[in-house]
């Protein structure tokens, strides 16, 4: 099945100022008229709604056309109307459920938005940002005829978004790998399998909490003198990497193995309890951090390990969440092709659906807010070039967004929250001046 890019439209970021219609129209017609606009938002008592043509991939409009004057195009998904074909019996309006094409009075024939060649102006005059320009589509066509390298049927929770994580990582890195996968939500979930058949289509091992990365720098340096290439990968939670792993993940580091560390941070150790960790953050409940008369949850603030790593002056350090694919696919193959040269550190957070009680449908949301509240922040580094933000630090959505969107929130005072809010401040002012090149306040966590 083809996937291609689309025109997302979020409502509830739409203040109505219409500048989407305007640029469309000019475009379009060079008249900033509204009625020559292929793109109409539509006020409503419940906000604004978006008619537009959404390029369907199974299209009525092409369907109900007696003059076959539209198509869909197989290489851009756009759907063309052919105007010396049309004869106007308007059948196409009759089937689109989006109001997506429409007779235009001045035009004379029907009319509908093509997405303007792959650059549509009116995502590009959408201040508040309700309309965006979806190119994850890119993603699929590109790595979808690689192979999964975990088998199907594996055992993680409903919606699990360190499964989604793992997936779409050894699909990019592929076959030629051994992985390592220490206690944790990964084995947990079947990653080194059951009665004796594994859950990963490579080698894997089952390393201790320990000694994961010291482990893979053997297998690396052993493959090396037999002079094979192989990509010597860790996929560890936050407690694999930065509480009991982490004296043989700083001197991986420091000795600059040739290896990559995938951390996948869920907040604690939830496939045994749901315990805290050391990236726990501040007020989050969890069983060894409960909520009641003697507690309030975590009382102390998460560590900061991408910023730890990035001390360590490792060939490349990154921070990814699953809500930016696109951002992730490119700096996991920085990732692969730095482990080729030295130790390469990523950082995926991933939100847990049953440790953060919240719906497992809401994930990739859950995700998403935490990077535009700027909870999480998404950068890259490396010796040469320092660090580099890959998304704006400026205009964060309030932080009040992401905490009331998680159960393990729920309990906060407001003390606790105006707390969170000032570390975060912090957080982000130490990353803003890492990445204009200033000498940091250190944030104090």
């Amino acid at each position: 099945m083809a996937a291609y890019n689309t025109i997302a439209f979020k409502p509830e970021l739409c203040n109505g100022c219409n500048a989407c219609m305007t640029a469309c129209a000019t475009v379009k017609t060079g008249s900033p008229d509204h009625v020559n606009s292929r793109i109409q938002i539509v006020a409503d008592e419940a906000g604004f709604e978006l008619a537009m043509c959404r390029q369907c991939g199974d299209p009525k409009c092409v369907s109900n056309c007696p003059a076959a004057a539209l198509a869909k195009d197989g290489g851009n998904g756009v759907i063309e109307w052919d105007g010396a074909k049309c004869v106007n019996c308007l059948l196409c309006t009759v089937g689109c459920a989006f109001g997506g094409i429409v007779y235009n009075a001045a035009a004379g024939h029907v009319v509908k938005c093509d997405a303007c060649g792959g650059d549509p102006a009116c995502v590009k005059v959408c201040e508040p940002g309700a309309l965006k320009y979806l190119t994850t589509a890119n993603i699929y066509r590109e790595v979808g005829d690689l192979e999964d390298l975990f088998v199907p049927g594996l055992s993680g929770c409903q919606g699990c978004n360190t499964e989604l994580i793992m997936r779409h990582a050894m699909r990019r890195i592929g076959p030629d790998t051994v992985l390592a996968t220490p206690p944790g939500c990964i084995p947990g979930m079947g990653s080194v399998g059951y009665n004796g058949m594994t859950g990963t289509k490579v080698p894997v091992f089952h390393p201790l909490l320990t000694n994961t990365a010291s482990m893979l720098a053997g297998v690396k340096r052993h493959y090396k003198r037999q002079g094979r290439e192989v990509n010597a990968v860790a996929l560890a939670g936050d407690g694999g990497a930065s509480d009991v792993g982490f004296q043989s993940l700083s001197g991986a580091a420091e000795r600059g193995e040739q290896i990559l560390f995938i951390c996948v941070d869920n907040e604690g150790y939830m496939n045994t309890g749901m315990q805290r960790s050391s990236c726990t953050p501040f007020g989050a409940w969890t069983s060894t951090t409960p909520v009641g008369e003697r507690g309030s949850g975590k009382t102390q603030d998460a560590k900061n390990m991408p910023v730890i790593m990035m001390m360590h002056n490792c060939e490349y350090v990154a921070t990814a969440s699953t809500a930016f694919m696109e951002d992730l696919y490119v700096k996991l193959d920085k990732a692969i092709d730095a482990s080729k040269r030295g130790f390469a550190y990523l950082h995926i957070y991933s939100p847990c659906t049953t440790g953060w009680r919240f719906p497992s449908q809401e994930n990739i949301e859950v995700a998403r807010k935490a990077v535009e509240t700027n909870f999480v922040m998404l950068w890259e580094f490396d010796p040469r070039d320092g660090l580099r933000l890959t998304r704006s630090l400026d205009n964060p959505q309030p932080i009040a967004e992401y905490l009331k969107a998680l159960g393990k929130y729920r309990h906060l005072e407001p003390e606790q929250v105006d707390r969170i809010e000032t570390t975060l401040q912090k957080n982000v002012e130490l990353i803003r001046d890492l990445a204009e090149g200033r000498r940091p306040a250190m944030a104090g966590r």
